[in-house]
């Protein structure tokens, strides 16, 4: 990571502080492995509680979370995942990726992201990740919950 961006690490409860509380929100996952195979995760909840950013499939079973990250404000707060885990099977591990970006709308008007004509709604979150064996995971919905 660059001097530039390790200056601008902020663990993610500037979201929490800019995030307004959305409730009975969904969202959907899609993971796309190397070989094109993909997985389709609907009805996904996507929290924010203390300083991780989780986003749950809707049977429980994995949950990705987010718990470090620098963010900037551009209008929508656009951030950079600097740590990522999956819980699953009662285990925890931290996922190698090369690359991610979230964006959060936390204003309570829809939102168009910069250089592009992608709108998010009040309180949408909008990401990406792609690991080094050339797997996507995207996400998109409402923030569901938000606790400190």
């Amino acid at each position: 990571m660059s001097t530039r961006h390790g200056k601008l690490i902020v663990i993610c409860s500037i979201i929490m502080v800019a995030m307004p509380i959305f409730a009975q929100a969904k969202g959907t996952m899609r993971v796309q492995q190397a070989d094109g195979s993909v997985q389709l995760y609907e009805n996904v909840n996507i929290a924010v509680a203390g300083r991780q950013l989780l986003i749950e499939t809707a049977n429980k079973k994995g949950t990705l979370i987010i718990d470090r990250a620098a963010c900037f404000v551009e209008g929508v707060m656009r951030c950079i995942p600097d740590r990522v885990q999956l819980k699953q099977n009662g285990k925890q591990l931290s996922l190698d990726f090369e690359r991610g970006t979230v964006y959060f709308n936390t204003t309570d008007a829809k939102q168009t992201l910069r250089y592009s004509s992608t709108q998010l709604p009040p309180g949408g979150v909008l990401g990406s990740l792609k690991s080094p064996k050339g797997t996507y995971v995207t996400w998109s919905g409402t923030l569901d919950s938000y606790t400190k």
